[in-house]
């Protein structure tokens, strides 16, 4: 199986995960964005600790990639918190198109900092593919105008460039579970403080969604990052669109 059949159907795969995390979050209640968060990426962490206690390098990694490990995570968890804040407060159909405009990003990013051709078709693939998506969700532009909205679409500018940024790190020669370990801690430290002080009380229900939302997004995390470290985005973006199709029929 070539490189790029393997990134093609890993990108499937992590939507897929996707779309089952934001079910797992939308059955959990009204609960603060970052509370989410953290729950979403620890059960991520956990799983990429498990990983790495597992393998024969255990915490290994190349030091020179600290700084663009330090800006994955930072672009990693930016695009999560505006993306739930986005969701908490607008319209969802709005919410999701904004979230959506993330391949768009990382293929834009990835020709200017990673040097990657981009072909007119595969450019006009990516723009297709989004407008077809906004056909489906029907968006309601009165509320693009407001601040939620410019945070929905600065979280997909971030989901773009944290994705561009594992395809960097794999190409650095980084582990794809180190990546996520990385990411999901650094995520989780992130929100903790916001846990301890503000934490809002949740039902058992409520807690075993979170911890399905996490479950899942551990399994779109490792799928994503092993499809950005198989092949460009140039090739692959296109297909993270499949997750409108598996939000939809898990919707129904």
């Amino acid at each position: 199986m070539s490189k790029k059949t393997k990134g093609i159907l890993f990108i499937i795969l992590s939507a897929f995960c996707f779309a089952l995390m934001n079910l797992f979050v939308r059955l959990s209640g009204d609960l603060p964005s970052m509370q989410k968060s953290f729950f979403r990426n620890f059960v991520a962490f956990i799983f990429a600790l498990a990983v790495l206690l597992r393998s024969e390098e255990k915490f290994k990694f190349n030091h020179k990639n600290l700084p663009l490990l330090i800006l994955r995570a930072t672009f990693g968890t930016l695009g999560i918190l505006c993306n739930y804040y986005a969701v908490d407060h607008l319209v969802l159909s709005d919410a999701s198109m904004l979230n959506k405009l993330s391949p768009f990003f990382a293929v834009i990013i990835s020709y200017f900092y990673l040097k990657e051709k981009v072909t007119p078709f595969q450019i006009s693939a990516v723009i297709i593919a989004f407008l077809g998506a906004l056909c489906i969700i029907k968006p309601g532009f009165s509320s693009l105008t407001t601040g939620p909205a410019l945070l929905g679409a600065l979280g997909g500018l971030g989901a773009g460039a944290a994705y561009t940024l594992v395809r960097k790190l794999s190409l650095n020669g980084e582990r794809g579970p180190f990546i996520v370990f990385f990411f999901s801690a650094f995520s989780c430290v992130f929100c903790l403080p916001y846990l301890l002080f503000a934490y809002h009380p949740m039902t058992m229900q409520q807690l075993v969604f979170l911890l399905l939302a996490g479950l899942a997004a551990a399994g779109g995390q490792f799928a994503i990052t092993a499809a950005y470290a198989n092949a460009p985005a140039r090739e692959i973006s296109v297909f993270d669109y499949s997750q409108i199709v598996f939000a939809a029929l898990l919707g129904f």
